[in-house]
């Protein structure tokens, strides 16, 4: 099918490398808000705007068949039938917006389009069009794409937007003399407002032409603008500033709402101020919030659900903002536990509540409820857990052995008590010599990769880190160690600088914990941090990606044309870099394919997988993405599908690959 042709594009792969690091795959991790600035000064001329799923097909600009069409659900007759037609309905839409200002109405028409494949290129056309305009629209383009992230625009269809612009560079400056700066801004914005990571930058200029003018965006994104002394508050002021608010003030406002509510029991003045904020794509942490200070004070819970149940009533709070602002709390319920050790019980109450009353859909409970295993778990069962993890991290300091860690791992099938691990194997390490501190944070690539979510490492940072007192008893430079841990987190890519701050939130001010993020933080901030950090054990690589795959591509070439199996092995492990070996699995596979001796490539992937050298999680993400890159590799190889589909049979023949991966 053509959707499946298109959706193997550069800017797919691009999105799709992306969504492991913004938030494992799908909204960021404090429930799919990443928002710095949000409208407060418009009326609400349609309420009710809730969020749709986002469908995988992206399609190119070239090859959308006109029988893709996507019918409207709300019976309206504009059906854009092709990108064509979408593009024509969607210019009057942005017009308007320009016009009005109005973040809701600009939701709802772009909402009622009911193309959700196509929303990658409304982030295009929107700042193509911005670009061309005064100050005020450039902002008003900025607000908008932070409104709408996570609602109706996901990370995906964002970065995809990005990179089709960074793709069109040449053509926008023959129109716009400054696109380059100006594209430059709009890509520091978006990192700024947390809608795009900073990982962005170097996936996206992997995948550009070296001297292409969009490589030149990125560069001057993170030269003048992301790299500059207080440069959040730089680049938001770049077009004359804002008067909207950012998320904490915007949070601030909510609980002070709330408060007053709960004083006053004045429904219709609480209403009246939530509907001020003009925030309806934030209404959520309003749910969320309200819900956790019915558990903190409980005697204001009465009122809570009253208001919770007549703002439902009244179509001030949409379902769908209700049922995500539940989501939400109860994926935070057991940090909830810690301060409120009868939060789950409560919880469990609320729901019940608003199920039966009929103002949370029933299917919340089946489908957004936290895992029912970690909400029942005995005290034995984690004690039983610590001490088997406890077990397989000295084996794992003993042997260096990552790829039986991870069988071990999984043969305990408790994925809910990650965290938990994670604080393990750095509370061991830190207490050993530098071997076994390297060790540990290798060991966390790989299982960031393989097994652990972002979401798990944050909550293992913060349990290691509310603990950090108690562990400074034992271990005297405690603070220091965990901060490079921390650091060498966000330098190995397994946590962004963003989780940083969501972490330091979760601690208390002043803490020992909130003091240690700090000093990750100082040190990221020094100059040629990357390589200090990464060799402050003795240890690691201190590679870049792009040299990693050069000693990667020169392996195999030795081993094509010398044919030593045992030596190509031995440099695949010397390379000490296993969560990076579907890059192994990914060059092997393309190089087979442009070889005569294909045999001998195929002979090296099975000798390293019956080794245990290339886990099946690694070899299935080799293959994947060699999958998501066949459009070009036909460019090269024209039977590039056909030798392909045979490397599958034998890989699934062989039990290479994860029955996920059909």
């Amino acid at each position: 099918m053509a959707a499946e042709e298109g959706a193997r594009s550069p800017t797919r792969m691009l999105a799709e490398g992306h969504l492991r690091v913004a938030t494992g795959g799908g909204a960021p991790a404090d429930g799919g808000i990443a928002v710095r600035h949000l409208p407060h000064h418009h009326a609400s001329k349609r309420e009710g705007a809730g969020g749709k799923n986002e469908q995988d097909n992206f399609e190119d600009v070239g090859s959308v068949p006109s029988k893709m069409s996507n019918k409207l659900v709300n019976g309206n007759n504009k059906v854009p039938a092709t990108l064509d037609d979408y593009k024509r309905l969607l210019v009057p839409v942005i017009e308007e917006y320009f016009s009005t200002g109005d973040v809701e109405l600009a939701a709802s028409e772009l909402r009622s389009l009911g193309s959700d494949q196509f929303h990658s290129y409304f982030v295009k056309k929107l700042i193509s069009m911005a670009m061309d305009r005064h100050d005020k629209e450039k902002e008003m383009a900025s607000i908008l794409l932070s409104a709408l992230y996570a609602d109706l625009l996901g990370s995906s269809k964002m970065s995809e937007g990005f990179m089709m612009l960074l793709e069109s560079t040449e053509d926008l400056s023959v129109d716009i003399p400054d696109a380059i700066d100006v594209l430059s801004v709009f890509v520091a914005r978006a990192v700024v407002d947390e809608i795009l990571p900073p990982i962005f930058l170097t996936r996206a200029r992997a995948l550009l032409p070296e001297f292409c003018k969009g490589i030149e965006v990125l560069q001057v994104a993170e030269k003048s603008y992301l790299s500059a002394p207080h440069h959040a508050e730089l680049v938001e002021r770049k077009w004359g500033g804002s008067t909207h608010f950012t998320v904490e003030e915007a949070k601030k406002r909510i609980q002070d709402i709330l408060k007053e509510y709960i004083e006053s029991g004045d429904t219709d003045e609480a209403f009246r101020s939530i509907r001020e904020l003009g925030l309806p794509f934030f209404h959520h942490e309003v749910v969320k919030r309200a819900l956790t200070l019915s558990m903190e004070n409980l005697s204001s819970q009465p009122l809570i659900l009253k208001l919770l149940k007549e703002s439902t009533a009244g179509c001030l709070i949409s379902s769908n903002q209700m049922s995500k602002g539940f989501c939400r709390l109860a994926e935070s319920i057991d940090d909830l536990s810690l301060d409120i050790p009868s939060a789950k019980t409560l919880f469990d109450k609320m729901v019940l509540t608003a199920t039966s009353e009929g103002w949370l859909d029933a299917s919340f409970t089946t489908s957004s409820a936290p895992n029912e295993d970690m909400r029942n778990a005995s005290g034995e069962k984690i004690k039983h857990f610590k001490e088997e993890s406890g077990h397989i991290i000295q084996e794992y300091f003993l042997s260096d052995d990552v790829p039986e860690l991870i069988i071990s791992l999984q043969e305990l099938s408790a994925p809910e008590y990650n965290p938990i691990f994670l604080k393990k194997l750095i509370t061991l390490a830190m207490d050993r010599k530098n071997r076994e501190k390297e060790m540990a944070s290798v060991l966390l690539s790989s299982l960031s990769l393989e097994l652990f979510s972002t979401d798990d490492i944050m909550k293992g940072f913060i349990l290691l880190l509310q603990s950090a007192e108690d562990t400074a008893l034992d271990i005297v430079d405690a603070p220091s160690e965990l901060a490079l841990f921390l650091a060498r987190a966000v330098i190995d890519e397994v946590l962004i600088p963003l989780n940083l701050d969501e972490i330091g939130n979760r601690l208390r001010p002043n803490s020992s914990g909130s003091q240690t993020v700090q000093m990750a933080r100082a040190l990221l901030a020094a100059r040629h941090s990357g390589e200090r950090i990464l060799r402050c054990w003795g240890g690691g690589t201190g590679w870049a990606v792009e040299d990693a795959k050069d000693k990667i591509a020169k392996l195999l070439e030795e081993y094509n044309t010398g044919g030593d199996l045992g030596e190509a092995c031995q440099c695949i492990r010397d390379l000490g870099m296993p969560f990076f070996n579907h890059e192994v699995v990914k060059k092997a596979l393309v190089m087979a394919m442009e070889k005569e001796n294909e045999a001998r490539i195929l002979a090296l992937l099975q000798e390293c997988f019956g080794e245990g050298l290339i886990t099946i999680n690694q070899m299935t993400k080799g293959f994947t993405r060699v999958k998501e890159g066949l459009d070009d590799l036909i460019l090269d190889i024209p039977n590039a599908q056909e030798k392909f589909g045979a490397y599958v049979d034998l890989a699934t023949e062989r039990g290479w690959l994860l029955p996920s991966f059909a």
